[in-house]
């Protein structure tokens, strides 16, 4: 018996010998593409292994001259995987050894609104996907304040009584048909709003619409600073466009690596987690204002066309894009890829908050709770009906899927959203790209600015 079995167990070995010097290559699949399911719905989550066509790497294991079974390709080492309730809730967890090309490594169903992420790893590759069950029913972990419009009408009367004082720089622009000026503008906030602001030379009264690009979280790097080209570059869109690109700290533009260096380890060191006891030191009211008030500046201009204002950010600059469309009923549109700063109150509700989580962090939860929410985008887009483009990672765990839906769900105008269910925070990789994020998701909302801007 024991003589019999040997040749079985060599080619076993042989098998084994074979596929585990060879990369192991999968995808992870679900059952809905975009990864939104309803509650109910039965979820599947496959590892799809890489097929191999190369006849040589087939193996053959027989018994008694009986084909048992053929291996041309697949995996045998162990497959660990992982599924995460909310971001942060481990809900699942799992080890097994993969014997086909493609095989369930989740199922389930899900009957109440949450998010889940399902992590898969094997010798080194790890793979990430996310779903979201019945995200038009989250709503903010936090109360909206019943004051809210009244704290922020203060504080725009406040800007309104401060006299505009506007101070352009050199103008950045090359070309006679388009200025681009380093402009500054006084504010209540502890800082003035500084950015790049660009148009044509020539345009009629009410002839152009408005564009603010802000940014996202950081100081020194290069998706922190504005930017004259990118200014330059959407002025020029359509039949024109005044464009304001501003940066979110009212920093200077233009300066020596050493400025902003200094900035980021000290004055603005965690800038983020900042006065989160207090409505006045809190870091986003400076930031906030500082949108209000380049808003106001551009709205006073007589070229602009009285209707189209379009706020554009991704990260922090898609919470900026999402506060400013809540803060200001004039805003038209808002194109926020994967945004911050939305229900920050879901931490006490049981999901991951939007970043910086602040309710993750020490200090006094009930001096927050009487804080955060007037900054809160789930609370600012309330009565906002303006248009809402929106790119949510359902991989994401710095801006948590959970938490956009909860703040996008407030808004009343138009939503135009883009579930991405393998998008973490960072860029889709270059594959992922190619293959769907372009022609699926980057490029409609590039052709949807574009349209706007006609």
């Amino acid at each position: 018996m024991k003589t019999r079995l040997l040749p079985v167990i060599f080619f076993l070995s042989l098998t084994i010998f074979a596929y585990t010097t060879q990369a192991q290559i999968f995808t992870l699949k679900q059952s809905h593409e975009n990864g939104i399911y309803k509650s109910g719905d039965m979820i599947r989550i496959s590892a799809v292994f890489d097929k191999r066509t190369d006849d040589s790497l087939k193996t053959e294991v027989r018994t008694n001259n009986e084909l048992i079974y053929t291996l041309s390709q697949g995996p045998v080492d162990s497959l660990s995987v992982k599924v995460w309730k909310n971001n942060d809730q481990l809900f699942m967890k799992s080890s097994s050894v993969p014997y086909k090309d493609t095989c369930d490594i989740f199922t389930g169903v899900i009957k109440h609104p949450c998010s889940l992420q399902i992590e898969a790893t094997m010798k080194g590759n790890k793979q990430l996907i996310g779903l979201i069950v019945d995200p038009q029913k989250i709503r903010p972990g936090t109360a909206c304040p019943k004051d809210l419009k009244k704290y922020w009408d203060t504080e725009k009367k406040a800007l309104t009584a401060l006299t505009l004082d506007v101070k352009f720089g050199k103008n950045e622009c090359p070309e006679y048909q388009y200025v681009c000026f380093d402009t500054e503008l006084n504010c209540t906030g502890p800082k003035p709003a500084r950015g790049y602001f660009a148009r044509p030379t020539k345009a009629a009264p009410k002839s152009l619409p408005i564009v603010l690009l802000v940014h996202a979280a950081g100081v020194k790097g290069s998706w922190c600073k504005s930017d004259p080209k990118e200014a330059i570059r959407f002025a020029k869109m359509g039949n024109g466009a005044m464009c304001f690109d501003l940066n979110a700290h009212g920093m200077l533009n233009g300066q020596p690596d050493e400025y902003y260096n200094n900035l980021e380890a000290g004055e603005l060191k965690d800038y983020q987690i900042s006065g989160l006891e207090s409505k006045e030191n809190i870091y986003f009211r400076g930031m906030y204002l500082r949108l209000i008030r380049t808003l106001d500046f551009l709205t006073r201009l007589p070229e602009w066309d009285g209707k189209r204002i379009l706020v554009i950010g991704e990260s922090q600059g898609g919470g900026q894009a999402l506060a400013a469309a809540g803060l200001d009923p004039r805003v038209s549109a808002v194109v926020a890829t994967v945004p911050a700063m939305c229900d920050w109150g879901g931490t006490l509700a049981g999901r991951k908050g939007g970043w910086p989580q602040p309710f993750e962090l020490t200090g006094d939860v009930k001096k927050m709770k009487s804080v955060l929410p007037y900054f809160d985008t789930a609370h600012l887009l309330k009565d906002s009906k303006a248009t809402l483009v929106v790119e949510i990672g359902l991989a994401d765990i710095t801006c948590p899927s959970t938490s956009v839906y909860a703040a996008v769900n407030q808004a009343k105008g138009t939503k135009i959203i883009y579930p991405v269910p393998y998008r973490e925070h960072t860029w889709p990789t270059a594959e992922q790209r190619k293959n769907h994020w372009d022609p699926m998701v980057f490029n409609p909302k590039n052709d949807f600015i574009i349209n706007y801007l006609k």
